[in-house]
């Protein structure tokens, strides 16, 4: 399988983003429809909720529902409220050694799903460079000119409550926070629509690992190492799933390793069981972000294209995932 990703700066959302929503509405509506999105809110419902609880980002969702025009799901969609559950795998870890601070991460999730952009913005002057993902704002991962980087992983649990996709969150943190602190404190308080953990690091090596979920209070962890559970493991059948625990062990096991090195701890995530090459649960990159420096390294085997703060690249990049595992 082919998967065609592209380099875009774009500093606030205009004319190109729009054509590039309306040409995926019909998937982001397949998103925000999903089963599992019983009574859901209104467009007004939806402001006041990013109103209460991130007021900074309202004039940007704003010029975003002006650009699409009197459109209720739209506006709704682009809220990011209450959003039907989405599960996905994910591997991480903060490495603190030589040539760090940084941190490595995986995504696994279907390919068909994964958008294609990788982005720099600028909404209020602060140059954020992130994975983009659906429809608006989202972020899987990223980095701000501050030095601070933010990384999500599915948190294992099924709960679902009234929140925000976590992908939203992690845009406010990157556009409103400087530090890891910072980014915690913000992150905890914002309601959260499914179980997720994301890890946090600074250019001065400060990191956090937080657990957030719709049914259970934040907490933050201090380990370097985060999979798809939080304290606990999932239950054995989930985690023959997503091998989250054997993902984390052999983190772990990593990290511990008196001769370990970046690179080659970055090599550990191109071999099992952190790399996948599953249907519905690949590796679609590879990020080691690296925040003392400004910049990020996207990864596929084969492939490295490095990205700074200031310093933005344009381009596209087409990888042959070749045949997958059923």
């Amino acid at each position: 399988m082919r998967k065609r990703f592209v380099f875009r700066r774009e500093d606030r959302p205009g004319a190109d983003w729009l054509a590039r929503f309306t040409a995926g509405r019909e998937e982001t509506e397949r998103w925000y429809l999903g089963q599992g999105m019983a009574d859901p809110p209104s467009a007004a419902e939806c402001r006041a909720a990013l109103r209460t609880h991130m007021p900074e980002l309202v004039p940007h969702y704003d010029r975003a529902c002006a650009l699409v025009g009197d459109d209720d799901l739209a506006h709704r969609m682009l809220s990011h409220y209450r959003p039907p559950p989405l599960f996905s795998g994910c591997s991480q870890a903060v490495w603190l050694g030589e040539g760090g601070p940084a941190l490595v991460r995986n995504y696994d999730f279907p390919l068909d799903v994964v958008s294609d952009g990788f982005e720099a913005s600028a909404w209020s002057g602060r140059e954020v460079i992130a994975k983009a993902q659906r429809p608006w704002g989202g972020c899987l991962d990223g980095m701000n000119a501050d030095g601070l980087v933010a990384s999500l992983t599915f948190g294992g649990s099924p709960a679902q409550g009234r929140g925000f996709s976590i992908i939203l969150m992690l845009r406010y943190a990157l556009e409103t926070c400087a530090g890891v602190d910072e980014a915690v404190a913000a992150l905890s308080r914002i309601p959260v629509a499914m179980s997720q953990n994301v890890i946090l690091l600074d250019r001065a090596g400060a990191h956090a690992t937080l657990f957030l979920g719709p049914d259970r209070a934040p907490a933050v962890s201090r380990s370097r190492v985060c999979t798809n559970h939080q304290e606990k493991a999932l239950s054995s059948g989930a985690d023959a799933e997503s091998r989250s625990v054997e993902r984390e062990n052999a983190l772990l096991a990593a990290l511990e390793d008196p001769a370990m090195t970046l690179a080659n701890l970055t090599a550990r995530f191109f071999e099992a069981p952190l790399y996948s090459r599953r249907v519905g649960f690949t590796t679609a990159y590879t990020a080691v972000y690296r925040p003392a420096e400004g910049r990020v390294d996207y990864l596929w085997p084969g492939k490295r294209w490095t990205q700074r703060i200031g310093g933005f690249e344009a381009g596209e990049y087409i990888h042959d995932y070749g045949e997958l595992i059923l």
